[in-house]
């Protein structure tokens, strides 16, 4: 049961690293830890780390593309996410690109099958224009939540939205400045929220649409809360 925690935060990782810019180094400051909680839903399965669906939930999907639509539509709350084609990582698990539509940027959605029934679960998103430095993936974190990166959007503007488990209304929203039209720049906010009654949650950050307000990009990381 270990091995399979510990392999699956290292193909995170590894995912999520290669996506970030060179010379990005996270903030010591953020109030969080990386240990993962040593629990799971099932004996070999390790559920909890998945994004989407909720560990809780009954709904399964048969394909990485399938899965990561759903979660583009549902979690990252793109209104007509197009998927490109699954980019195969080792033979469980893999990428899928993801557009909120046909000429948008890329968000990088991470997949795995993680449950017995080899149905698929989504671990992340990432892109190269909103880049968390803290918390880390699968950390665990407290109220005031610091969240610290580098990003570039439309007028330097990024959105953020802490959610639990069991609930589409976020625990908490905010902005934050970045960097603007294509340079990269760092950017910090901190989110203070209460009345988490689950043990774990989702952070994303994500940009909106100049045009019509539409979500345009996001990435987004597993939490658990204190």
């Amino acid at each position: 049961m270990a091995l399979v925690i510990v392999l699956m935060g290292a193909s995170f990782a590894a995912g999520y690293a290669s996506h970030r810019s060179p010379g990005t180094t996270p903030s010591t400051t953020s109030p969080t830890t990386s240990t993962p909680p040593a629990t799971s839903t099932s004996s070999g399965d390790a559920t909890w780390m998945s994004l989407f669906p909720e560990p809780a939930s009954a709904t399964r999907y048969a394909s990485p593309t399938g899965v990561a639509v759903a979660f583009a539509r549902h979690v990252l709350k793109m209104a007509s996410p197009v998927a490109r084609a699954f980019q195969q990582g080792d033979t469980r698990s893999g990428e899928v690109p993801i557009q909120a539509n046909a000429t948008g940027p890329v968000s990088t959605v991470l997949v795995r099958q993680l449950a017995r029934d080899d149905s698929w679960w989504v671990l992340g998103a990432i892109c190269g224009s909103l880049q968390i430095a803290t918390p880390e993936a699968f950390s665990t974190v407290a109220s005031p939540l610091r969240v610290s990166g580098r990003s570039t959007a439309f007028e330097a503007v990024i959105n953020l939205a802490l959610y639990q488990d069991g609930s589409s209304t976020p625990l908490a929203t905010g902005t934050a400045m970045g960097g603007s039209m294509g340079e990269m720049g760092p950017f910090a906010t901190s989110l203070s929220f209460s009345g988490a009654t689950s043990a774990y949650g989702v952070l994303v950050v994500y940009t909106r649409s100049a045009k019509d307000g539409s979500v345009l990009e996001a990435s987004a990381i597993r939490v658990r809360f204190s």
